[in-house]
C-alpha cells in the first residue's frame, strides 16, 4: 500500500499523506520502491513554480493536491518491460512517495520515463539511472547525489551561461539567498571560474555563509546598500523577492550589467512583474543552455565537464553538510514546514523516507 506526501498548490503550507492499494502494471510499465529522496530548498521552487513550470504534471494528484518531485533513489521491484528484469536500483526523480508506477522505455543509461505527460519534460527529469551500469556511482556519496547533483547541474549551467557571456563584463557576481545549496554551489562555480562573488543572505545565517569561503564577500539584506555600488555587477536571483531584487537594482543602478531569475526560495514574497530599474530579470532555462552548449562542444560534453567541476564541489561540501535521516509521513511533514518556513539550518541536508 503505497503512501505519497502531498502539497496544496494553493496553498503550500497545507500537507498530507495519502495511503492508496497497489494496482496492477499494464504493459509498458515498471514499479520502483522508494528508498529515500532529497528534500531542500530546491523543492520549494518546484512547489513555487509548479504552475508555471510544470513541475506539478510529473506525477499528477487530485487537485488541489499535487506531489512535489525529487531526486531520490529507488529499486525497480517490478517491470513489464522486455529485456528489464527486477532487481535494479535506480536514481531519478521520483515522487516524494515509498513507490511509483511510470510508463517507461529502456534506454543506454538506464530507464526514460516514457508517458505522454512527460514529454514536454527536460530529459535530465525523464532519465532514471541504473546505478549498476553508472561508472560515476559512489555508494558512500549517494545521500550528496541525491542532495546536490540536480541543483549543482542547474548551478554549472547558470555560471557557464554567464562566462558565455563574459559574465556581461562585470566583475561580481551577487547571488541572493546564498545560503541556499544552490546558490553555494553557484558560489563555488563563480568562484572556480575565477570571478568575485557576493552573497546576500538573512542574518542568522551569515556566519554560517561566512564560513563556508566560497563567498569573496557577504551582505545581509539589511545591508545591501553597504556594498559597493560602483562595482560593475550581474545578479543572479534564487531568492525570487522582488523587493530585495528591486534594491539590488536600485543601489548598483548603471553599474548593474545583467539580472537572471533562477530560483524562489522566498516562497511568500511579493511576485510581481512591474519593471524594475536597469536591466530586465532574465529567466533562467537549464534545458535552453544544455542544448546550446551540446551545438557547442558536441554530445556527452555538457555532463563531462560538469562532471569533472561536480568531483571537486562535492568534496568541497564534506566540510559543512550534515546529512539529517527523517523517517515517516509525520517527519516528512514537519521537516518540509520547516523548510518552506526556513527554520532548518542551511547545513542539513535532508534525506527523507516513507
Amino acid at each position: 500500500m503505497p503512501t505519497t506526501f502531498q502539497v496544496d498548490k494553493t496553498d503550500l503550507h497545507a500537507t498530507r499523506s495519502v495511503t492508496t492499494e497497489s494496482e496492477p502494471l499494464d504493459p509498458g510499465q515498471v514499479r520502483f520502491r522508494i528508498e529515500s529522496f532529497a528534500l531542500t530548498a530546491n523543492n520549494v521552487t518546484y512547489a513555487s513554480a509548479g504552475s508555471f513550470l510544470g513541475y506539478w504534471d510529473f506525477y499528477p494528484a487530485t487537485d488541489p493536491w499535487g506531489q512535489i518531485p525529487a531526486m531520490g533513489h529507488a529499486q525497480l521491484v517490478e517491470s513489464t518491460l522486455e529485456g528489464l528484469a527486477a532487481g535494479g536500483r535506480y536514481f531519478g526523480f521520483f515522487p516524494m512517495s515509498d513507490e511509483v508506477v511510470i510508463e517507461a522505455e529502456v534506454n543506454r543509461g538506464g530507464i526514460w520515463a516514457a508517458g505522454r505527460h512527460r514529454a514536454q519534460h527536460a530529459p535530465a527529469y525523464r532519465q532514471f539511472t541504473d546505478l549498476a551500469g553508472d561508472p560515476s556511482h559512489d555508494p558512500a556519496r549517494e545521500d550528496q547525489v541525491a542532495l546536490l547533483r540536480g541543483l549543482f547541474m542547474t548551478s554549472f549551467l547558470a555560471e557557464d551561461m554567464l562566462d558565455d557571456a563574459d559574465n556581461h563584463c562585470a566583475e561580481a557576481t551577487v547571488i541572493t539567498s546564498a545560503s541556499a545549496k544552490t546558490s553555494i554551489a553557484l558560489a563555488w562555480c563563480v568562484r572556480d571560474r575565477g570571478t568575485r562573488a557576493i552573497g546576500l543572505t538573512s542574518a542568522p545565517n551569515r556566519d554560517f555563509v561566512v564560513g563556508l569561503g566560497c563567498y569573496d564577500q557577504v551582505a545581509t539584506y539589511d545591508d545591501i546598500e553597504s556594498l559597493d555600488g560602483s562595482t560593475s555587477a550581474v545578479v543572479v536571483d534564487m531568492a525570487g523577492d522582488r523587493a530585495v531584487l528591486g534594491r539590488v537594482h536600485e543601489h548598483y543602478g548603471a553599474s548593474l550589467a545583467f539580472s537572471l531569475s533562477v530560483g524562489a526560495t522566498h516562497h511568500d514574497a511579493e511576485r510581481s512583474t512591474d519593471p524594475l530599474p536597469g536591466p530586465a530579470p532574465e529567466f533562467f532555462f537549464a534545458p535552453g543552455q544544455i542544448e546550446k552548449r551540446n551545438a557547442d562542444w558536441g554530445p556527452g560534453q555538457v555532463m563531462a565537464r560538469m562532471g569533472t567541476q561536480w568531483a571537486r564541489f562535492v568534496a568541497f561540501t564534506d566540510d559543512w553538510l550534515q546529512i539529517v535521516r527523517v523517517d515517516g509521513p509525520d517527519a516528512i511533514a514537519a521537516a518540509y514546514d520547516d523548510v518552506l518556513n526556513g527554520r532548518r539550518s542551511p547545513a542539513d541536508g535532508l534525506i527523507c523516507s516513507l
